[in-house]
């Protein structure tokens, strides 16, 4: 059979539990994943003055063809929206600046430097989101930034968030499409600390100094993301959870869940639903740590089905702000976003598939055998079917077939950069 006969024939084992694919499939077009320009370039970024990666922030491996400039990384993230079905957001950090070769420091940071990166989204369809950039800087070395006991160090961060949100701002404004600008901080202490309510002290007054600073919610939404730990701040996180949790709910901002940073045991997906009874909307940082925060590139493993299922069944698809983040210089750059975003994608149409109402129906009525048994036959009901077609009408690669594209591309393009 071929992609549509198989199709039709998966469609309808679905359609008997009253779920109708069709309509599932124009639902899964308007969802937006924002997509991380970083995993191009190793978060190396583009300023005058380069600077080496720190705050705890590592990029492993060395494979060749890395980006070596905006336009570079434009090409190769066109590359991979090629083969992604849907049409999606990037994700930038402050570092993406074009800056026509001048120095300018974070803080002196405008909207005009980001104009080829509007005029690029423009002319692809997407959205931008923006984060300030609040590592790998001689502001940054010591581990503090926000947090940090010199008034002038935190001065100097407090004016480069207010610009990113201004920035955020732009970018809604010139796309049509609201911009998610979100803060994380690497803060914190490799030893026991001798006080910790100073720092978040600290924290606190920056931040609420920050977003004294208003924008127009119609173009930008904050964000602030949490971490329980760092290398180099392996005893103290500032910004921890409840940090931000607090903070969020009291401040009227958007608290972003990455899902590398949380304890191992911790699961986000078990945190959605309690988040979204006390926000209207939450924003997740979709990552896959191993053993810790090691943000390798999402598969479609069990904890990225759950995170999509928690999202549909709580009929949140218009309130979770998906990004993605995660970095891995060992593997082919566009193959890595091309995975992570479509198994992203994947996960989401896996859980439209379910019978959820069904499933919540029985769970009211404690029959958990029922449940537990229709959970476990839908592993192997047909999804592979109806996502190949979902690629088909989307004018992507079907299966494995994209990973001939990326080797062509590779030939021509990314073995020409030293």
């Amino acid at each position: 059979m071929n992609v549509e006969e198989k199709y039709k024939a998966a469609k309808q084992e679905y359609e008997k539990w009253g779920i109708d694919v069709d309509d599932i499939l124009e639902k899964l077009k308007k969802i937006k994943i924002s997509i991380n320009c970083w995993q191009g370039d190793d978060i190396t970024g583009f300023e005058v003055n380069p600077r080496k990666l720190s705050g705890g922030i590592a990029a492993t491996g060395n494979y060749p063809g890395k980006a070596r400039n905006p336009e570079e990384l434009r090409k190769d993230l066109s590359e991979a929206m090629n083969l992604i079905p849907g049409k999606h957001k990037v994700n930038l950090h402050a570092i993406y600046a074009e800056t026509g070769g001048k120095f300018v420091d974070r803080d002196e940071i405008k909207p005009e430097y980001f104009e080829n990166w509007v005029s690029w989204a423009k002319k692809n369809g997407l959205g931008l989101d923006f984060n300030p950039t609040i590592f790998s800087h001689e502001k940054a070395d010591d581990g503090l930034t926000l947090s940090h006991p010199n008034k002038e160090i935190r001065d100097f961060w407090i004016r480069h968030c207010i610009i990113s949100r201004k920035i955020g701002e732009y970018f809604g404004k010139e796309l049509g499409q609201t911009c998610l600008t979100n803060i994380w901080i690497p803060d914190g202490y490799k030893d026991i600390p001798s006080d910790r309510l100073g720092p978040r002290r600290r924290l606190k007054d920056s931040l609420e100094k920050i977003f004294q600073v208003k924008t127009d919610k119609r173009y930008n939404l904050d964000s602030v993301e949490s971490k329980v730990f760092g290398i180099g701040a392996e005893s103290y996180t500032v910004g921890s959870s409840e940090f931000y949790l607090n903070f969020a709910a009291k401040n009227d901002v958007l608290c972003l869940m990455d899902t590398g940073h949380y304890h191992p045991t911790e699961k986000v997906s078990d945190k959605i639903s309690s988040m979204l009874l006390f926000y209207d909307k939450i924003a997740l940082h979709v990552s896959r740590p191993v053993h810790w925060d090691s943000d390798h590139v999402i598969v479609f493993d069990d904890e990225l089905k759950e995170i999509a299922k928690e999202i549909v069944r709580d009929n949140a698809l218009d309130r979770v702000i998906i990004g993605l983040d995660f970095f891995d210089a060992s593997i082919n750059r566009i193959a890595a976003w091309v995975i992570g975003t479509r198994n992203m994608i994947k996960a989401l149409l896996y859980a439209m598939l379910l019978p959820n109402g069904k499933l919540k129906k029985l769970q009211d009525e404690e029959n958990y055998t029922d449940r537990l048994a229709l959970m476990e036959e839908f592993k192997t009901y047909p999804f592979g079917a109806i996502w190949d077609y979902y690629c088909k009408i989307n004018d992507v690669p079907i299966k494995e077939s994209w990973l001939d594209e990326i080797k062509r591309y590779e030939k021509e393009e990314l073995a020409k950069r030293e």
